[in-house]
């Protein structure tokens, strides 16, 4: 890229000039803004194109890269960094156990709270202490687009607010409940950060015993929640809906137990989270 080389602050002021392409957007880095000229404009620099990184997926938490499932090779780890320049490189092998706690490997840097933003939300946490699902973003957003104002919800895994938030933004009024503390505390400081504290109530604790009263619809985000299905089902209003969610190389069937009063409604998959393991969403209504 042909570019000239000027003092960061100096950005705004040139960019109606002549020589500039703004087709192109200005390379940043330190106090010094490398700017792109036009073809058949004096130019200072020539930085070669950035080249593209083709390895294994990864996502950016905040400024902490995060890679998941298989080891990532050296070569793909050198080339997140110079790719990214992220704070951390983390490899997170699982989330293990009721509470969802990441088996991690820091692979560079030095992990920390991120400020994550996506879809005009935010969510504060550590990727290196809890579970953080960017993989569920179209459900969030089904979610959001799916729950009616007013509604009351059970939010029976809620993490640090993967769905409360949206369940929230929504104008449903939700229970939010979460067993592991760590998580349970990054979840009552998203609520306040993304001002729904009016519309949630967050508990810690075993959602089997915090379960109070009767809900329009129930959110069960953990991939063990069949096993919860009876005791949910029990507080839902005739008619309601529950979203369960789980994993396998086919989609999740009705336990016995809940069947004749609990009825399929529909179901997705969301996600490939291992070699022939799906991450699928059950929805179910309560006759």
């Amino acid at each position: 890229m042909r570019s000239r080389r000027i003092p960061v602050e100096l950005l705004r002021s040139v960019h109606d000039a002549d020589w500039v392409d703004r087709d192109r957007r200005p390379y940043v880095t330190g106090a010094v803004a490398y700017v792109p000229v036009r073809d058949g404009h004096p130019w200072e620099v020539d930085i070669p194109k950035k080249a593209v990184y083709q390895g294994r997926g990864y996502f950016m938490a905040g400024r902490i890269a995060v890679f998941q499932g298989d080891e990532p090779t050296p070569a793909e780890i050198d080339q997140v960094e110079a790719w990214k320049k992220p704070s951390a490189i983390l490899w997170v092998r699982s989330c293990s156990g009721v509470e969802r706690i990441p088996d991690v490997r820091v692979l560079r840097g030095e992990p920390g709270e991120v400020c994550h933003r996506e879809m005009g939300m935010t969510f504060r946490f550590d990727p290196s202490q809890v579970m953080f699902s960017r993989g569920n973003r179209t459900e969030k957003e089904r979610m959001m687009q799916t729950i009616g104002s007013g509604e009351r919800v059970a939010d029976m895994f809620a993490g640090i607010g993967h769905f409360t938030i949206p369940a929230a933004r929504a104008g449903a009024l939700v229970h939010a409940m979460e067993l592991n503390p760590v998580a349970h505390g990054y979840l009552c400081r998203n609520i306040r950060e993304n001002r729904v504290a009016s519309r949630v109530v967050p508990e810690c604790g075993d959602c089997r015993d915090l379960l109070d009263g009767w809900y329009d619809r129930v959110i069960m985000g953990h991939f063990d929640s069949q096993a919860f299905l009876e005791k949910a089902a029990g507080h839902v209003l005739p008619g309601g809906t529950i979203h369960l969610h789980a994993t396998g190389s086919c989609p999740p069937h009705i336990p016995g137990t809940c069947r004749g009063w609990v009825q399929e409604d529909g179901i997705r998959r969301i996600k490939k989270v291992a070699p022939h393991t799906w991450h699928y969403v059950l929805d179910l209504k309560v006759a």
